[in-house]
């Protein structure tokens, strides 16, 4: 994949995401505006936790870490590709099925390792009714990122990308659609997950299918191909699904204060854009590739892209982290409140999302760098790297609640980041020319700073100007759109005088995609 394919295979996949990140923010101010940070809200939130974040090792967290690269490597090499990926998705949906069966009826003690905070109120029981309706959205889930792997290994990244749009539709309908006939909110939304599920995955089958790869279910077999496939991927549950796990932790620190899994809830939305829209289609698209180049022995095409996607990610990535840290009392106020979400929920929220903005270029960098090992089969060294970042999650997270309460959460998540990127950057150095920063590379990236830095001062200076706009609630909307705008339009153009980028390579790119 040439260089201007590669991004533009990253504008396909992060536009996409970048309307389900939106829609995922209209979903979220009217779980805010219905539910506010009360406990119907925060039980919700963690019975919709629950299936996600084993999604993550179950799927886009370790088996499909394990499974896009053989697939890919089957693809390049003509191999029996196909059978492979009916094998994976039998053996995927054998073992899914007995796990949430598992899951449904331990519920009340999957809510206490997720939030112990609930115990003794009416949250937990909240939490484990929901949780039981929600869960099967793991099988549903799960397979569908199979498929979404499978589509793109060969290319096709528009139906994988689009499929977490229906999921925020669906969200969206449900809520209006209780409102206006008196149902309950809380459990229209709980039923709306399996269904969403159901629909993604009927989604990314019918584009599968249109591919050639259509996936039947059958019996599964153990075949020498799949025991090497479960061989890789149970490291990889971990080292894929790091964010998750520490989003745990902190998720139980929070549980003890109360209001606080909302306002991280909220919080994790807004960082969540940037990283979605970035990091997720940078490794969505730059693992196939290099997953290729190593089957066709191209090093040098290996260390390209790899600059590529990094200069990519930190170009977008940290103005979008200076702007979550200079501006967050504007943007969480101007989205989510209203109704049930008052300014005390606006301020305990803000300060969340500036502390997840200092960790945000951590978050994207892992997407950049975890397929470099991935690519390799290697999901054995990033599991000790998790397994490290996780300590120092759990001792920030846990050693500060008690001297400076929720926020010990958010920090913990951004340490551990942080300590993650270093692990894999560290151990990256020995895999040779596939890894070495180039000379564009370098020279960008101190620019790259120095333009989000200067911008990060023009959107001070917007929100002194515009401020008082934001208090007017027909102006509102208009007034923080002015204020990115201004942001926007200046770190491109700032950027572009420094020499930071050209304007130009976007442009191509997006001609391309």
């Amino acid at each position: 994949m040439k260089p201007i394919r590669l991004v533009s295979g990253f504008l396909t996949v992060g536009v996409w995401t970048l309307l389900s990140r939106i829609l995922g923010f209209v979903r979220d101010i009217l779980i805010a505006a219905f539910l506010g940070a009360g406990p119907v809200a925060e039980a919700f939130l963690i019975a919709f936790a629950l299936p996600n974040m084993f999604r993550r090792f179950f799927a886009e967290g370790a088996f499909n870490m394990a499974f896009v690269p053989m697939f890919s490597k089957k693809v390049e090499g003509g191999d029996n590709a196909l059978g492979f990926a009916k094998d994976a998705f039998a053996g995927l949906a054998t073992v899914l099925i007995v796990f949430s069966a598992v899951a449904i009826l331990a519920m009340p003690w999957l809510v206490v390792a997720m939030a112990g905070g609930f115990i003794g109120d009416e949250r937990f029981d909240l939490a484990v009714l929901y949780g039981r309706v929600a869960f099967p959205y793991i099988l549903f889930i799960s397979l569908a990122a199979l498929l979404s792997g499978v589509l793109n290994a060969v290319g096709r990244f528009v139906a994988a990308a689009a499929a977490p749009v229906l999921l925020n539709i669906l969200f969206i309908g449900a809520m209006t659609l209780a409102v206006r006939m008196g149902w309950n909110v809380g459990d229209a939304l709980a039923w709306t997950v399996p269904v969403a599920g159901l629909a993604q995955l009927a989604l990314v089958w019918t584009a599968a299918k249109r591919a050639g790869y259509h996936l039947t279910p059958r019996r599964p077999r153990m075949t020498p191909e799949l025991k090497r496939l479960a061989i890789i991927a149970a490291p990889a549950a971990l080292a894929g699904g790091v964010v998750q796990v520490n989003l745990l932790i902190g998720r139980q620190v929070a549980s003890f204060f109360e209001g606080a899994i909302a306002w991280l809830s909220y919080a994790d939305r807004l960082y969540q854009l940037p990283l979605g829209v970035v990091g997720i289609a940078v490794g969505v698209v730059l693992l196939p590739d290099l997953s290729r180049r190593l089957r066709a022995d191209d090093t040098a095409g290996g260390a390209d892209a790899f600059n590529r996607a990094a200069e990519f990610s930190l170009a977008l990535t940290i103005p979008a982290a200076v702007a979550l840290v200079v501006i967050p009392v504007p943007l969480v106020s101007v989205l989510f409140e209203r109704g049930a979400f008052g300014p005390d929920d606006t301020a305990a929220t803000a300060l969340a999302v500036a502390v997840y903005g200092l960790g945000l270029p951590a978050f994207v960098m892992q997407k950049a760098l975890q397929p470099l090992y991935f690519a390799r089969e290697d999901t054995r060294r990033p599991f000790y790297y998790a397994a490290v970042s996780m300590v120092v999650n759990a001792v920030v997270a846990i050693g500060l609640a008690p001297v400076i309460g929720y926020i010990a959460a958010a920090f913990g998540t951004t340490l551990a980041g942080w300590a993650m990127v270093w692990l894999l950057w560290r151990g990256s150095r020995n895999m040779g020319a596939a890894t070495l920063l180039d000379a564009r590379f370098k020279r960008r990236l101190a620019r790259i700073v120095l333009a989000a830095l200067l911008m990060g001062g023009l959107l001070w200076w917007a929100v002194l100007m515009i401020g008082p706009w934001l208090g007017v609630p027909t102006l509102r909307y208009a007034a923080l759109a002015l204020i990115i705008g201004i942001g926007i339009a200046g770190y491109f153009g700032i950027g572009h005088l420094l020499g930071a980028f050209r304007l130009s390579e976007f442009k191509a790119a997006m001609r391309r995609g």
